[in-house]
């Protein structure tokens, strides 16, 4: 039952992320965490969203430039994964992980959007990277604050994919090591890893093929709805 339970959450987690460019792991661990804790579900995570990001990474044009202005944000996100085992979290994660998810739904919901001025960017951009980082090590989910921080930067479509891909990408290494240095990131967790890469891309696949026949407004709403649940929930059965 378990195993089936995995494999339809990944499918439905790359659903998501193939219709909408993001949300394979906020989906997959909102989820899996009505079963399991938030880390253990980070280290199912670790394979199919490195793979799925740096998929994303690789598509965008701007590599080089993006690495250079975004680089603090990305070493702050490194340095808030390692402090987050300090913090004690295990005990209020899944608050956290509550908290995050209903956020995030309601940002979503209501599509407001700050707006970060260019120099801002020296201060804000490592603050959004280490709590980034922090909310990565807690909770296993890496979308809050970076990906609103992103889109409050005024980038291009192609650009904002790419430097989410990045941060994303760069989130989940950190994360792998903070679970390997905890000893929550092992072979068999790597192998069961490996193994939900399978049901992702089969669902990024089917997500790929909605998004030609299907409204995107519609879908992202009912995804929003959706994680805002799933907070809600998270947050009562505390």
């Amino acid at each position: 039952m378990d195993t089936l339970f995995i494999a339809a959450v990944f499918v439905l987690a790359g659903v998501v992320k193939g219709v909408t460019g993001m949300g394979l792991p906020t989906v997959a661990v909102a989820l899996l965490t009505l079963r399991m804790s938030p880390l253990e579900a980070a280290a199912l995570l670790i394979v199919p969203s490195s793979v799925t990001n740096v998929w994303q990474l690789a598509t965008g044009p701007a590599l080089y430039p993006l690495l250079l202005r975004f680089r603090w944000l990305l070493l702050a996100v490194c340095a808030g994964t390692a402090c987050a085992p300090l913090l004690g979290a295990a005990a209020w994660s899944g608050a956290v992980l509550g908290l995050a998810l209903v956020g995030y739904g309601v940002l979503g919901l209501t599509g407001w959007r700050m707006r970060v001025a260019p120099s801002a960017e020296r201060w804000a951009g490592p603050l959004a990277g280490a709590a980034t980082g922090v909310m990565a090590g807690v909770t296993g989910v890496f979308v809050m604050p970076v990906a609103p921080y992103l889109q409050a930067l005024n980038l291009g479509n192609d650009d904002l994919i790419q430097a989410m891909g990045m941060a994303f990408t760069v989130a989940t290494l950190a994360l792998a090591v903070m679970l390997t240095v905890r000893g929550e990131w092992h072979a068999a967790a790597a192998g069961n890893s490996l193994l939900a890469l399978i049901p992702a891309v089969a669902g990024m696949q089917l997500g790929q093929w909605l998004r030609d026949r299907m409204p995107p407004a519609v879908f992202r709403r009912c995804f929003f709805i959706a994680l805002l649940a799933l907070g809600v929930h998270q947050l009562f059965r505390m």
